[in-house]
Order: C-alpha cells, then structure tokens, then sequence
C-alpha cells in the first residue's frame, strides 16, 4: 500500500497491495472511475429513518418534502465542493435506495451505497432461527443478501453496493459478531471493503479488527468509523498500526467531542505521517428521525454535511496541516479504499 504522507504501512498483510489499474466504483447513479470521486467524505447519510415507524405515522412524513430538503442539502454540498458521499445506511436504519435514487437524480454528486446490517444486540428476527448456530442451522443466509446487493443490485433497484458496514457499541454480543462474520465473508468473496461502527470511548475499534482478522480480512480494507470520537492517541496509533483507516467522521458532533479536540488530533496524527491513515466525514443525515423536530439543532448546530468545508478545513490549516495532506485524507485515501486489493 502507498503511503502518502510519511506514514509507515507496518501492518499491510504481506503480498498485499492496492492495485494502481483503474477501477470503477458503483453508486446510485452507476459506475465511475475511481479516481472521479475526487473530493470524498467518507460517512454521510441521506436518510436515517426508523422505517416501521414512520409508517405508522404518516402524519409526520411528507415525502416530496423530505426529498425536496434533501436535494436542497446535497446541493449546498456539492456548491461546497465535495464530489461524492459514501452513505453507510443499510438494513436498520431505514435504507430505502429507491428514495435517496430519486434525490440523486436532481443533484450532481456520486452516493456510494452500501449493503450490511446496523445493530447492536441481535441479529433482525428474519435471520434469528436460519444459519450458523441457530435452530435450523445452515449457511448464513446473510451472507448471500451480502453478495448478493454488491453484485447484482439492492432491493431490485439493479443498484449495487459497493461496500460493507456493521457496527459494534460497547460490547461484541453475539448477533453482533454474526454480522460482522457475515459481512467479513461476504468481503472475501467480492473484495468489497468494509466501514464498521465503533465506540472510541470503549475501544471496540479493536475489538472490531480482531474479529475481522481473524475472519482473513485484509484489515487495510477496513475504516475504523467514529475513532475520531477520541483524542486518545494510543488507541488510534493501535488502530493504525493494526492497518486500518482511522474514520475521523463525526465532526459537528460537539457534544461527544469539542471540534477544536478532533481538529488537534488530526492535525497530530498528520504531524506524525498518519494522514494517509484517515478519512474525513461528519454523520450528518439530511434527515434523521431518531430526534423530535428542532432537538438535533439544538444539541449540535453544526452536525451538517457542509461543516467540513466551512469550518474544519481552515481550522486544521490553521493547526499546520498542509494541503498535500487534506487531499491525501478527501480524495486520495477513499480512492484507495475503494480500489481492490490484488496478490503481487
């Protein structure tokens, strides 16, 4: 694996590199280059949706509304100058690729789509009695729904996913280390990379890696997301020197850390050659149903998708970080990310 900026690559599994040859990346809109996601943020969401519930209360959706405001914000991102999202919303948060389909269309901005499974305790009830260790027993059906949306497309749509994602909180629970056996097998079988949810305040980003290698990941295909929900910089070097990406993606986030500490830590980790070790991203949703209306903006007024752009950028300048360095962790690094792995 190249390294950008300085950064030692002491933990890439040996004869593995990122292959220089041009690949295409598939988003809502179809296939592009690589290297035409230029300017990338890393974990965005267009929808967060607890979906059964929002259908039984129809009075609080408008859906032309919602797609409407999310045109809106995408277009204020891209008038921003990011190119691409990469939008980790899949089964358990509301993923409705049809939906976000029809916002793509009025904005000119690549959505990258992924397949996996959000939980933090069990797996859903429709996998609960089929598969490794269950009632039934069998193949993880998992597996297949997997593979199966990254090579042939989600929900009919002929959409496909081009990356994985799962999540574990504060603890590695059963149905969460099914998941993420599920998403580990699914990446062997497409070389899909994989983003997974993690705690930084309980390190479970470890835990995360341990799993997944000892599933045969190759753990450079992997982004660590919410490490930058902590300035502890033995655990991210840990991170780091396992071989993954550290996600620096929650900025906007103040009220689990003040910008001005995740801002110093990335401006550390690039004075120590790691910022091609990071990508960058808020979490931020053009809708998000998990608040009631006004709370969000409330408890975290800059949790949105142009933060980045308007704030972090000239903050991280201003703390020494170079231009090199921003392109390296925006545009460089999910371009490798994406960029399958091959044998030398």
């Amino acid at each position: 694996m190249h390294t950008e900026c300085g950064g030692q690559d002491r933990n890439t599994p040996s004869g593995i590199e990122r292959s220089a040859v041009t690949t295409n990346v598939e988003t809502v809109r179809g296939p592009v280059p690589a290297e035409d996601l230029r300017t990338v943020l890393m974990h965005e969401h267009v929808f967060v949706l607890t979906e059964e519930v929002r259908q039984s209360l129809l009075q609080t959706w408008d859906e032309d509304r919602r797609v409407a405001d999310a045109v809106e914000g995408l277009r204020a991102l891209a008038a921003a100058g990011v190119d691409t999202i990469v939008d980790p919303t899949v089964i358990g948060l509301g993923r409705n690729i049809a939906r976000v389909a029809r916002v793509n269309a009025e904005v000119d901005i690549n959505i990258v789509a992924a397949t996996g499974i959000y939980t933090f305790r069990d797996v859903p009830y429709s996998f609960q009695y089929v598969g490794p260790g269950t009632l039934l027993g069998g193949d993880d059906p998992m597996v297949d729904l997997f593979v199966r949306e990254i090579t042939e497309g989600i929900a009919g749509t002929g959409i496909k996913a081009a990356f994985l994602k799962c999540a574990i909180e504060d603890e590695l629970t059963p149905g969460v280390e099914r998941v993420m056996k599920a998403v580990a097998e699914a990446h062997k079988r497409t070389g899909a990379p994989i983003t997974v949810h993690t705690s930084a305040p309980h390190r479970t980003g470890l835990v995360a890696q341990e799993v997944f290698r000892g599933e045969g990941v190759d753990l450079g295909a992997v982004v660590i997301g919410h490490s930058g929900d902590t300035s502890d910089l033995d655990y991210l070097h840990a991170l780091i020197d396992n071989g993954s990406f550290v996600g620096m993606d929650r900025f906007g986030l103040d009220v689990l850390l003040p910008n001005d500490e995740r801002v110093a830590t990335v401006a550390r980790l690039a004075e120590e050659g790691f910022a091609d070790r990071m990508v960058l991203a808020h979490d931020a949703s053009c809708h998000i149903d998990w608040f009631p209306p006004g709370v969000r903006e409330r408890l975290a007024p800059n949790w949105r998708h142009t933060y980045i752009h308007e704030a972090v950028l000239p903050a991280l300048r201003q703390a020494g970080v170079t231009e090199g360095q921003i392109a390296t962790m925006l545009v460089d690094n999910p371009r490798r990310y994406f960029t399958p792995t091959r044998e030398n």
